[in-house]
């Protein structure tokens, strides 16, 4: 067993996991951030920090979804040797006897076909463990643990982490209401970031829905941490937990919010969908910079002279029944019609429907929007002819 030995003060490696085609974008986040050694990896990325960092990662990146921090290395081929490589883990150094648990798992292996058997195996030995020490076992929660361990096994080798996050970090903690298929936070902020969305514009999200991407784009223009609404973290439960540390990253964090001098609007033609999105834009205390309206984009045209962004998530008639063609039609309809000077990126699962929009897409980005194989697409609407202006990419 190699264990991952650091002291309070010193630099460890960590995980930052995250959604297939982010990996790019995570890691410049963490550039920005001020992590080292950074490393892309499929759906991860790994990197150096002390615990400050770890404090401020959970805190402030829009594109990870947990942040791992890494604490031991075994190897196991069958059964009896995970078992004896998982009780000889020292688990009582992370977990206290009256804390809950609850093991992720991810696998890849030709020595074990079951991650659900590997948990199994690795909460039988960590409970043997404690009860020969403590004379009493913790205790699984599935749903809300105090303490989250994750297991990635490639072929014999096991890499033991705990979970700096807790619950997923797409729950920001503003969204209290939600519409039909509601996209996922961490979609929406690196739709926004790979759009190069960064606040010098006005930006339009013309089917909000319960305003996942308004409120996004206003926390990435005004530079809030993403996680400031966010109840608790994983890390709070710690038994080396540094309150103080952690308020400091906090108003250190804040005071790098700046100033936003463009508008952001969200439309949506459904009544509780723009209802939905107006509470949720209040519980982000963005209500200054959001605008919701009750409004048909198919029956709308731009309203300023500038450039203007649009990003959106149409439905993609997988839980909504709608006649997808002419749908994707109007798209393109309204967008060449009333949209001059702007730039249009929208997400859909349905790749045949694009077809329909009667635009040729500048750039195609393969992504998933949960389990559904999506295409980000950008359409660019020129003012005249596009040998004329060139507006920025």
């Amino acid at each position: 067993m190699q264990l991952i030995a650091h002291s309070m003060e010193e630099q460890f490696e960590m995980i930052a996991k995250t959604a297939h085609g982010f990996e790019e974008i995570l890691a410049k986040e963490l550039l920005q951030l001020g992590a080292q050694k950074i490393e892309k990896g499929v759906r991860s990325v790994r990197f150096v920090g002390d615990k400050g960092f770890m404090y401020k990662a959970n805190l402030c990146l829009r594109t990870a979804i947990r942040i791992l921090k890494p604490v031991a290395k075994v190897t196991a081929q069958n059964d009896n040797q995970l078992y004896r490589a998982m009780y000889n883990f020292p688990w009582e150094t992370y977990l206290d006897i009256d804390q809950t648990f609850y093991f992720g798992v991810t696998l890849h292996s030709d020595y074990f076909s079951h991650s659900l058997f590997i948990a199994q195996k690795t909460k039988d030995a960590l409970v043997d463990r404690f009860r020969k020490l403590e004379s009493r076992r913790p205790s699984v929660d599935k749903e809300d643990p105090d303490i989250r361990f994750h297991i990635h096994v490639y072929q014999d080798q096991f890499s033991i982490s705990i979970d700096s996050s807790g619950k997923s970090l797409h729950q920001r903690g503003y969204k209290t209401a939600t519409n039909i298929a509601p996209i996922n936070e961490v979609l929406a902020a690196g739709m926004l970031l790979l759009s190069g969305w960064d606040g010098q514009s006005d930006l339009l999200d013309p089917m909000c829905g319960s305003g996942t991407i308004a409120i996004e784009a206003a926390m990435i223009a005004c530079n809030i941490p993403v996680n400031i609404n966010r109840k608790e973290f994983a890390f709070e439960k710690w038994n080396d937990w540094d309150e103080a540390l952690y308020l400091k990253i906090e108003e250190s964090s804040l005071n790098k919010i700046r100033s936003f001098e463009h508008k952001i609007v969200g439309y949506d033609k459904a009544p509780s969908a723009v209802e939905k999105a107006t509470e949720n834009v209040a519980n982000a205390n963005l209500s200054d910079f959001i605008e919701i309206r009750h409004t048909d984009f198919f029956k709308t045209k731009k309203e300023n002279e500038g450039f203007l962004q649009l990003v959106f998530n149409p439905p993609y008639g997988e839980r909504l029944n709608i006649e997808m063609e002419s749908f994707y039609e109007n798209i393109g309809n309204t967008l060449k019609r009333g949209y001059p000077a702007s730039h249009a990126w929208f997400i859909t699962s349905n790749i045949p429907a694009l077809k329909h929009v009667g635009l040729r897409p500048s750039r195609k980005i393969h992504l998933y929007n949960g389990k559904l194989e999506s295409r980000l697409v950008k359409y660019e609407m020129y003012e005249g002819t596009k040998k004329i202006h060139k507006l920025r990419s």
